[in-house]
């Protein structure tokens, strides 16, 4: 290989056969052109020998065409590449005959293979085409589509317009329609069958729909015009015949009107019924009513009030039963029997359980049977079963006028009074009468607690019919409380003690009557306190205060003064403590007398036994406070004498004293406490005589050691304290 590379590259003799295959190439590439075979060879741009090649870029192109594998083999082996071409191109010619036999060989397969692209080429073209008509046919169906969507639409539109058309049409169809049912209803079935009542309700919805509809000038309403105004006659007529005759059998004797009333309520859409759509009747419904009404209350309650007034107590308080009147006192020849005793007129005792809630509101008084009973009652028990009467018809019959006549405000109270204001204006005429005579002051004040009290109640209720009749009842009623205290005070205060008989001790009769009334009073006025009460009972209070002095004055003496005036205020405050409240005016005032009255009492009978000791022991009290004791230096003898009197005569002189007070005071509970109260002021007098001689001045004297022990006199007291 060696040889013949040199073989072949030694026709140039320039070229250096060791150089580098660049130059190996441009050294064959000169061999080349001076072939005669390719003297006439155009290479155009790849002509090597014209002016316009750029070497530069042959350069390039060798440079890369030698980086091929098989050039650079061959370079590296030194194989000739005029030869190595010639045996290319050999193969290439073998291949290619190869290649032409294999081609002869295949020719029917391929003839085949052709035939059979023909085909589905002409498949295909039928398949695009038919592909084509879907593609159109979808287009087409998609408008279709478009055009039923909007079809719809527009037919949803024109149903939802004939479904609102419709339910309109076919409401005021069936609002003109008049059933077959409701006119045989209305015309033969009576008003208290159900059914009447239901077609009633039906025919009221028609009559209001024409109404309606004429005012929109339907056409179709002349329909029905004339058959919708001929049930509402035969309704009304029906209705009119059926209320008349509930009204009217209110009017039978010893009719419960209750149970009719309850029956009327029942049915209250036949007023309503005549009040939309017959007014006339309506009215003269409720004129008939109203005047039925009036007269039954009105009779009614004539005859009970009547008949109550018959099972009064017969003896009655007059102008001349008053507190201050002597229970002696004559009267003219034609003056009325007194009663047997002028305290009951002053004592609540049980008559004020008609302001409990049970007797309140418990079932009234029935005439005939405490008449055959032989009972008699206080004029307050007859007041509170009378207005209980009032109050709880009156409570219904509002309650009825309102609901059955559909009234509310002024409008049920002005028909209430027009029923009931004959009846009120009688209550108010016979209770005028019978306070302008009356004289018992309780039976005043336990009305107006009633009627308070029923204020009250209705006030709960809600129901205002009755509150200006009690407002008027308490306007006759206050005055004259008020007036039959005032005279009261006034007999008290006018009261001469030299006409009232045997001085005497003992609580007098007029301060009994005075603290049985007070005590009534203000245990009454606990509840419903009234400013006006309280001042009139201040009044009267300070004018038995002064009563009571000008009593104990006509006694002659200061002690006899003192046991009056204690067994009155005792008296008074045990009364008054029974039913008023501890703190109340009253019972602080009295108390603050009592105790005032006892104190001086105390001292008033420790004074005969224990005299000199009392006046020596404040007498040194009183220098000693000074400093001057040494004046009563000598006292001896004096001092000797009361130390050796009070342990001689002590024990007789308390036992003497208990004994006396017991006798004086009629409550045996005070007498023992005023005991008590004296021998405690007792043994402190004689403490501070102790006291007095313990001091400096007196410790020399003899008579010091007679002197009673402290504690043994204490101990020895204690024995005379009555027990009970």
């Amino acid at each position: 290989m060696a040889d013949g590379a040199a073989v072949a590259v030694g026709a140039g003799p320039d070229v250096n056969t060791a150089g580098n295959p660049t130059e190996i190439a441009m050294a064959y590439l000169q061999d080349e052109k001076t072939d005669g075979d390719i003297a006439n060879l155009n290479l155009g741009e790849l002509d090597l020998t014209t002016d316009e090649f750029i070497l530069d870029e042959v350069d390039i192109h060798i440079q890369a065409n030698l980086e091929d594998d098989l050039v650079k083999e061959a370079l590296k082996t030194g194989v000739d590449l005029r030869q190595y071409s010639k045996q290319v191109e050999a193969e290439l010619q073998r291949i290619e005959q190869a290649s032409i036999k294999d081609y002869i060989k295949e020719s029917q397969n391929i003839a085949l293979l052709h035939n059979q692209i023909t085909a589905c080429d002409s498949i295909l073209e039928r398949m695009e085409g038919m592909l084509s008509g879907f593609q159109s046919d979808l287009s087409s169906i998609s408008s279709e589509i478009q055009t039923l969507q909007q079809q719809s639409v527009s037919m949803n539109v024109r149903l939802k317009n004939r479904q609102a058309v419709r339910s309109h049409l076919s409401q005021l169809v069936d609002e003109l329609v008049v059933p077959g049912a409701m006119i045989s209803t209305i015309l033969d079935s009576p008003v208290t069958e159900q059914e009447f009542l239901e077609q009633l309700h039906e025919l009221n919805n028609k009559i209001n729909f024409a109404k309606e509809l004429s005012f929109r000038e339907t056409l179709a309403c002349s329909d029905i015009q004339d058959i919708v105004d001929r049930l509402k006659l035969k309704a009304v007529s029906k209705i009119r015949e059926f209320i008349l005759q509930k009204i009217y059998s209110f009017r039978k004797p010893m009719t419960n009107y209750q149970i009719p009333q309850n029956t009327l309520l029942k049915y209250r859409f036949f007023y309503q019924f005549l009040l939309a759509n017959e007014r006339t009747v309506a009215k003269e419904i409720r004129d008939e009513y109203v005047d039925t009404m009036s007269k039954i209350y009105y009779s009614y309650f004539k005859s009970y009030s009547g008949r109550l007034l018959k099972v009064q107590y017969e003896e009655v308080a007059d102008k001349d039963d008053l507190m201050g009147v002597e229970d002696t006192a004559k009267k003219g020849f034609f003056s009325k029997p007194s009663l047997k005793s002028r305290n009951t007129i002053f004592t609540l005792g049980q008559r004020g359980a008609i302001l409990s809630p049970a007797e309140l509101e418990g079932p009234i008084l029935v005439p005939h049977t405490a008449q055959r009973g032989d009972s008699r009652y206080p004029y307050e028990t007859l007041f509170r079963s009378q207005h209980y009467a009032l109050l709880d018809n009156g409570c219904r019959e509002y309650l009825f006028l309102s609901d059955f006549f559909m009234v509310a405000g002024n409008s049920a109270l002005d028909l209430f009074n027009s029923i009931m204001g004959k009846t009120l204006s009688m209550f108010l005429k016979s209770m005028s009468t019978y306070v302008s005579d009356c004289y018992d002051s309780i039976a005043v004040f336990l009305c107006i607690h009633i009627i308070l009290r029923f204020r009250a109640i209705t006030a709960k209720r809600t129901i205002p019919a009755l509150d200006k009749y009690w407002e008027a009842v308490l306007e006759l009623l206050w005055p004259r409380f008020e007036l039959i205290l005032e005279m009261n005070i006034h007999s008290i205060r006018n009261t001469d003690p030299q006409k009232l008989g045997v001085l005497d001790t003992r609580p007098h009769y007029i301060t009994r009557r005075y603290a049985e009334f007070s005590s009534a009073i203000v245990s009454i006025n606990q509840t419903f306190p009234n400013e006006r009460t309280n001042a009139l009972l201040g009044q009267l209070q300070v004018e038995v205060e002064n009563f009571v002095l000008k009593m104990a004055a006509e006694f002659p003496s200061r002690r006899d003064q003192l046991i009056f005036l204690i067994n009155n205020y005792d008296m008074m405050l045990s009364v008054l403590m029974e039913r008023a409240a501890d703190d109340s005016k009253e019972v602080e005032g009295f108390q603050q007398l009592l105790l005032a009255r006892t104190q001086e009492f105390i001292e008033e009978i420790l004074s005969p036994p224990f005299g000199g000791m009392i006046a020596f022991v404040k007498e040194a009290e009183a220098l000693m406070e000074k400093g001057q004791l040494d004046r009563l230096k000598n006292e001896e003898a004096r001092i000797t004498q009361l130390v050796r009197g009070f342990s001689s005569t002590w024990k007789q002189s308390v036992e003497a004293m208990s004994q006396d007070v017991m006798r004086s005071f009629t409550n045996f509970k005070n007498g023992t406490s005023i005991i008590q109260g004296a021998l405690t002021q007792l043994i402190q007098y004689y403490h501070g005589f102790h006291k007095i001689l313990n001091q400096p001045t007196f410790r020399s004297l003899a008579v010091r050691s007679e002197l009673i022990n402290l504690h043994h006199l204490m101990v020895e007291v204690k024995k005379h304290k009555p027990n009970f």
